[in-house]
């Protein structure tokens, strides 16, 4: 440790150890190591050679070592009686109680906590400078901003990744934020996901709270079981007595211009999907992702949640919604008060029943524009509903949503095997509203191809107004 410390550098022990027993009850070594070599591992014991050291140097006789042992014994033995008394686990509400604790006004409370002005005065300049004050801004600049608000409220925050320090990451969403809050709580990693993700960990038992980013979503499977297996798991099995509380930021989703392939247009979200205890939410516009950061840094303070921020890439830059210049995709800041609730989604034409499009990310400006065409060609009142927060859904809210709808359609740019699609569905089934006639425009099972032909996987607004007319 010593060494580690003085040189900073990897220190590598390298430790010849003795294997006692199989690996199981079912184990026999008999059947697969020679007895001569069993005899020598046994003459190897640790514990033997211990007490072979502790007679020979003087430390204990032969006496005290037998005592020692003994009583060790004797420990063993009322410890496990004792936990064989202990109560059972008797009902399931016991058995997850420790998985995903929320408490909603108390994350409420903390995601408007707004007492830290002075701090944002002086890293925004002036009062005339606070994002709130500012002209309606795009995705990219929102996230930035919101970012360097989060920086001033929570001093223990820690932001790092490949290239998020001065260059301020691909897309520039980090910028500034180095020069702002210097190189101790801002800093670039090894080209690692494995890495990045377990140092979160270190830094999250530390009481820090660590904001990793992972530059496209497509690298998070290079490493994700650190998070599956290791981040949210940990609640879990400690019964709570340790947390991981962390925001990960993940670029990812499809329609990306420029870069093409499987490692910058990535859409498998199933893989999130599946790890308990996890909640991912993804925005489609500036002042969501801002309301959604600041509740997820409290699900992080609050209940030591893991939490995924998934950052969709083609809409970073994106100011216009239905034609060039009109600017209807540039949104206010939200003051530092305003926040969302967990599972709380977007609706856009409330009230209309003759067709909802149940959508997220790029799919929300997607299923806008779409809209406006179906709503021309079908005459229909078109509603189209934000999901927001794709780990858990809000499956009473969707039931909510598609009760009285003539017809639904659901945009997952995922691919079509397990994408999030079929978790809307379940819960507008499972909710009683199975005899709507409904339709999925998905993404198809495949990786995503260069340039151009990603077109051709991922669905389009074409696919959208083509699903509403087979509802006609």
């Amino acid at each position: 440790m010593e060494h580690c410390r003085k040189t900073r550098r990897p220190t590598f022990l390298h430790l010849r150890t003795t294997r006692l027993m199989g690996h199981a009850g079912t184990d026999f070594e008999i059947e697969w190591r020679a007895l001569e070599e069993l005899c020598a591992v046994e003459a190897g014991d640790p514990l033997l050679r211990s007490a072979q050291i502790a007679v020979e140097s003087g430390l204990m006789d032969k006496a005290e070592v037998l005592a020692l042992y003994e009583q060790t014994r004797k420990r063993c033995f009322a410890a496990a009686e004792a936990a064989d008394q202990r109560p059972r686990l008797t009902g399931l509400a016991e058995v997850i109680a420790p998985l995903a604790p929320y408490t909603p006004d108390k994350v409420q409370a903390e995601a408007r906590r707004g007492d830290y002005r002075e701090r944002r005065l002086q890293v925004f300049g002036s009062d005339a400078a606070l994002p709130e004050n500012q002209p309606p801004k795009h995705l990219a600049v929102q996230i930035n901003q919101a970012l360097h608000d989060l920086f001033a409220k929570y001093p223990e925050t820690v932001l790092f990744g490949e290239d998020v320090a001065q260059k301020g990451g691909v897309y520039t969403v980090t910028k500034g934020l180095q020069k702002a809050f210097g190189p101790r709580r801002v800093f670039n990693t090894l080209l690692d996901e494995t890495m990045i993700l377990g140092m979160a960990q270190g830094f999250a038992n530390m009481g820090m709270l660590p904001l990793p980013e992972i530059q496209y979503l497509a690298y998070l499977h290079n490493a994700i079981d650190q998070v599956r297996g290791e981040a949210c798991s940990l609640q879990f099995f400690s019964n709570d007595q340790y947390r991981n509380p962390m925001l990960i930021r993940i670029a990812g989703l499809g329609y990306q211009k420029g870069f093409g392939g499987h490692f910058h247009n990535d859409n498998s979200i199933t893989a999130l999907r599946d790890i308990p205890g996890l909640v991912v939410g993804c925005p489609s516009r500036g002042d969501d992702a801002v309301a959604m950061l600041r509740t997820l840094a409290a699900l992080a303070k609050v209940d030591g949640r893991v939490c995924v921020f998934l950052e969709p890439i083609a809409l970073y830059m994106g100011k216009d919604l239905y034609a060039a210049g009109d600017g209807q995709w540039l949104f206010p800041y939200p003051a530092p008060e305003q926040a969302l609730t967990l599972g709380e989604g977007r609706v856009y034409g409330a009230g209309s029943e003759d067709l909802v499009i149940f959508t997220y990310g790029n799919g929300v400006p997607m299923s806008l524009r779409a809209a406006r065409a179906i709503e021309q060609a079908q005459g229909w009142k078109v509603r189209v509903v934000d999901l927001r927060w794709l780990v858990p859904l809000n499956d009473a809210w969707i039931a909510a949503q598609a009760k009285g709808a003539k017809r639904i359609v659901v945009v997952d740019e995922g691919r079509h095997s397990a994408g999030v699609g079929e978790g809307v569905i379940t819960a507008v089934v499972e909710a009683g509203h199975g005899d709507i006639p409904l339709r999925r425009v998905t993404g198809v099972d495949t990786y995503t191809p260069l340039a151009g032909a990603a077109l051709l996987v991922l669905p389009g607004e074409n696919d959208v107004v083509a699903a509403a007319a087979q509802l006609a």
